[in-house]
């Protein structure tokens, strides 16, 4: 068993080795803490854009099957069937063959994690897949503007 000497009676407390051994243990703990939170944090915010662009994704494709069905109206000659903004697919669009009913495909335009904004970057079917300037015929794709690297080593744009 531990024993310590025996103190006056007016010495209680911990000695400065105590302290210095105790404020190093607390600093090499912080130091292990503090880089696995970046990455937690980081990781969540990537499995949240993937899980934004797939919701809007989800949603532009269910605008195109609404739209060959013929239950939604066309919105323009170089759409083929794509929605011409993401506005549309939370506004809402007419159903075919009646008033004031409309088919909404999203509830808001998430957004995005990184930047902290709705403002997605966008492909059309008439851009290139790789390019970064939307042509504004229709939404065939979104992307995140967020110019940063995952932690699988892809960049956050070619998700």
């Amino acid at each position: 068993m531990w024993t310590r000497r025996a103190r006056g009676a007016g010495q209680a407390g911990i000695t400065l080795i105590e302290l210095v051994v105790v404020i190093g243990v607390l600093l090499v703990l912080a130091g292990v803490a503090v880089p696995s939170a970046r990455f937690v944090i980081k990781r969540q915010k990537e499995l949240e854009l993937r899980r934004d662009l797939r919701d809007i994704r989800r949603a532009i494709d269910e605008y195109k099957k609404y739209c060959e069905a013929g239950a939604i109206p066309r919105e323009g000659v170089d759409s083929e069937c794509y929605p011409t903004d993401l506005d549309i697919l939370v506004e809402g669009v007419d159903k075919v063959g009646t008033v004031g009913q409309k088919i909404k495909f999203l509830r808001r335009i998430p957004l995005d994690p990184f930047t902290l904004s709705k403002d997605w970057g966008k492909r059309s079917m008439q851009d290139d897949p790789d390019s970064t300037s939307w042509g504004q015929q229709s939404v065939y794709d979104v992307y995140t503007q967020h110019d940063g690297t995952a932690l699988d080593g892809t960049k956050y744009q070619d998700w």
